[in-house]
C-alpha cells in the first residue's frame, strides 16, 4: 500500500514556475514507477508526464515537452514535476501516481495506476 501527498499547486502568472512535490509513504517507494496527471474542469484526467521506478526513464506529453521535468529523489520518497513556461491551458488540478515498477502496462493510461493523490490545484493567470 502507498499513500501519496501532493503540494506546491498555487496560483502563478502565464510564464512563470511552480515545482510539484508528491509524498510517498511505504517503504517500497522506490519499487514504483511514478506519474503526474492533470485534469482541467470539464476535461478528463490527462497524462502529464512518468518515470521509471529506477528514475533513468521519463516520459513526457507533447503538451509539456521542454516545459516541464519529472525527477525523483528515492531516499526522500519523493517524485517532483518542475512546471516552466507555465501557461492558462496549464490550469487543472494535479495528482500524482504510482504503479508497479515491474509492470509492463503504459505509462501513458491512468488506469495503469494504482495509488493515487489527493491532487493540487495549479492555476495560471494570464
Amino acid at each position: 500500500q502507498v499513500q501519496l501527498v501532493e503540494s506546491g499547486g498555487g496560483l502563478v502568472q502565464a510564464g512563470g514556475s511552480l515545482r510539484l512535490s508528491c509524498a510517498a509513504s511505504g517503504r517500497t517507494f522506490s519499487s514504483y514507477a511514478m506519474g503526474w496527471f492533470r485534469q482541467a474542469p470539464g476535461k478528463e484526467r490527462e497524462f502529464v508526464a512518468a518515470i521509471s521506478w529506477s528514475g533513468g526513464r521519463t516520459y513526457y506529453a507533447e503538451s509539456v515537452e521542454g516545459r516541464f521535468t519529472i525527477s525523483r529523489d528515492n531516499a526522500k520518497n519523493t517524485v517532483y514535476l518542475q512546471m516552466n513556461s507555465l501557461k492558462p491551458e496549464d490550469t487543472a488540478v494535479f495528482y500524482c501516481a504510482a504503479r508497479s515498477g515491474l509492470s509492463s502496462r503504459s505509462y501513458y493510461t491512468s488506469s495503469a495506476y494504482d495509488y493515487w493523490g489527493q491532487g493540487t490545484q495549479v492555476t495560471v493567470s494570464a
